[in-house]
């Protein structure tokens, strides 16, 4: 399979062209290379996954692990360096398939959002990195490997969240993000570092002695490259970045929020996960318990917010809790007894993929029809807008976890695991499936159905006049249909056939207990939202609003948890442990070498009067030197 190296060639190539010489191309030569570079990557990504999956099963029945590409890069000592590859497994290569369809859906559909944007060029260049980093990622052979192109991804959707930087919301919505992940990406960095001097490697399969001479600290370090993916992933409390980069376009939202990006965090747990199981088991729970708390939080939030992009996002944080949570309550390497999680939690980061770059599109094409994010200006838009109707709807009901569509078959095969692992767990879940539910259905009905608030006067209309939704243009509705159609079907892929905790074929079989509780539960929040949000007045809603106001402002305020990082920075480090630092940069530090300056120049000012010219002088200085000298050798 050499020609996987194409997978990372030809999105970096479209960068260095479109980055180089963009500026000269036409909008549509420059969009054309970046959509044709990433056609590229899809195929290649599929005929790899279809050469792979169909070359058959080893006699342990698992499928292989091929490295087509795998060089020294930076040796260190004769047992630890770092190699640069790609390595091709049943995760990475369904990782191959996910990226690459989101990202060549996002680049189809930015045809039509993005017309006539300056900087059209410039952000195509940016979609192509950022493809490139997260592919690289995904198929490092090494954690090391992995952290560059971690960073790369960082800087990339840097980039791409900053694109409008004109606006002060969107530059400081790009350091925000930037900023938090690097704190995160520091407790990734000191793991790995720990990871490779007592594993003796920076490669995901260690040799065991190396692991068991090395005793707690294994678990340290997994623990610390959590970190690294908690802040990736927008885990509690590192989570505050992710609403604000809504600032970004709305195609780079569904692109880094939805599929790619956010989890990377997911995919660190995965690939480390034979470690986690096998060395930390201890700390599995913990991640379990995070995930829990962050997808309970996040859901509440998204239960009041008006902004449809900020309740996709928060919706993208309680739904990466979901995946962490299956990771964590695994207690084994067997999906027939423990393992299960790991299965489920893949299986949801792709169908969640698909179904949350549907919503997002879907609400970039609202968006693009009323010019505002807020739900108080629309209502009503399914009789303008029928295929981002119809798609929205679908991917509402995925997520909600309604048969037959994508979401039910992920999820469920979460509560089960979850169930498994402790019924508590497993009600707490399912509770936060129900809430799920609900403020989806509260976003669809505000959106589609509900009082018509949109005909009003466009900001940008020179002359005042009414503005009047309409549907999206074929390049923006032609990824709505193809993704609606990927998340009605791809629930039913027999997906623990390729990829589950140790790499044996599982048939996934439905709990029916916990399926028709959950259904039934998903019902009722849906029939509840309906009755309180599907009319054009809400009095419901507005009662308990009013009833519960100070509730409702924390979770609007996203539980002031924006403040409290304030607080903490701003009083805390920065006052407490910046200040008295910078103090003894600037007097000890800084004066120290300004002395050693200054005694290095009055020291050659003194030495100067030396050379003279004068010959007499310079002999009295020899003979002096001299006579010294050989007092000296006497004594």
């Amino acid at each position: 399979m050499e020609y996987t190296l194409f997978i990372l060639l030809l999105p970096f190539l479209s960068f260095l062209t479109l980055g180089l010489a963009g500026m000269r191309m036409k909008h549509q030569v420059a969009g054309a290379i970046g959509t044709a570079s990433l056609l590229g990557v899809t195929v290649l990504s599929y005929l790899t996954a279809f050469d792979y999956f169909t070359a058959g099963r080893t006699a342990e029945g698992v499928f292989p692990t091929l490295m087509p590409y795998n060089f020294e890069w930076l040796p260190f000592t004769n047992d630890l360096s770092i190699h640069m590859g790609i390595l091709l497994d049943p995760i990475s290569v369904m990782m191959l398939v996910v990226i690459s369809t989101i990202s060549l859906m996002v680049h189809i559909y930015s045809f039509g959002y993005m017309k006539g944007e300056r900087g059209f060029q410039r952000y195509y260049a940016y979609l192509s990195l950022f493809t490139m980093s997260m592919l690289g990622l995904v198929v490092a052979t090494n954690i090391f490997q992995m952290y560059i192109f971690w960073e790369l991804v960082g800087v990339s959707s840097y980039l791409l969240i900053g694109f409008y930087y004109t606006k002060k919301e969107a530059v400081a919505a790009s350091k925000k993000a930037f900023i938090v992940t690097r704190f995160a990406d520091l407790g990734f960095l000191i793991g790995i570092l720990i990871y490779g001097y007592y594993a003796e490697t920076f490669s995901f399969t260690p040799a065991i002695g190396a692991l068991a001479a090395a005793g707690t600290m294994i678990p340290l370090a997994l623990g610390l490259m959590f970190v690294g993916g908690a802040g990736k992933s927008a885990m509690f409390p590192l989570h505050i970045w992710l609403p604000d980069a809504m600032e970004g376009p709305t195609p780079v939202s569904a692109l880094i929020h939805a599929a790619t990006m956010v989890v990377a965090g997911v995919y660190l747990v995965a690939r480390m996960f034979p470690l986690f199981i096998g060395y930390a088991p201890e700390v599995l729970p913990w991640i379990a318990y995070i995930g829990a708390f962050t997808a309970f939080y996040a859901a509440s939030v998204a239960c009041v917010q008006s902004d449809i992009k900020r309740v996709l996002a928060f919706s993208t944080i309680s739904q990466i809790g979901f995946m962490i949570v299956a990771l964590g309550v695994c207690t084994s390497s067997d999906p027939h007894h423990g393992g299960l999680g790991y299965m489920s939690s893949m299986f949801h980061l792709f169908t969640h993929a698909m179904f949350k770059a549907l919503l997002f599109l879907g609400a970039g094409s609202i968006i693009h029809a009323v010019h505002s994010n807020e739900m108080s200006a629309m209502g009503g838009l399914r009789k303008y807008m029928p295929i981002t109707h119809i798609t929205f709807l679908i991917a509402c009901l995925a997520i909600a976890g309604i048969w037959p569509f994508a979401g039910f078959f992920s999820k469920d095969e979460i509560l089960t695991a979850c169930f498994q692992f402790s019924p508590m767990m497993g009600w707490i879940m399912t509770g936060i499936a129900a809430m799920t539910a609900f403020y989806m259905f509260r976003l669809y009905f505000g959106i589609f159905w509900g009082r018509e608030s949109h005909k009003q006067v466009s900001p940008s209309d020179a002359n005042h006049t009414h503005h009047t939704p309409h549907e999206s243009p074929l390049a923006m509705t032609f990824p709505l249909i193809f993704l609606a159609v990927v998340t009605c079907v791809s629930g039913f892929i027999p997906f623990g056939e390729f990829v589950s905790s140790n790499g044996q074929a599982y048939h996934i079989h439905l709990d029916m207990q916990v399926a028709t509780t959950s259904i039934v539960i998903a019902i009722l929040s849906i029939g509840l939202a309906t009755w309180m949000y599907m009319r054009p007045q809400q009095p419901v809603a507005d009662m308990l609003e009013k009833k519960f106001k100070r509730l409702h402002t924390a979770a609007y305020r996203r539980f002031y948890m924006d403040e409290a990082w304030l607080f903490v920075t701003k009083k805390v480090i920065f006052r407490c442990i910046s200040t008295p630092l910078a103090w003894w940069d600037r007097h000890v530090i800084d004066q120290f070498f300004n002395f050693t300056a200054w005694g290095a120049h009055a020291a050659a000012e003194e030495a100067r009067d030396m050379q003279s010219g004068n010959v007499q002088q310079y002999a009295i200085w020899f003979l002096a030197g001299s006579i010294a000298l050989t007092i000296l050798l006497l004594i």
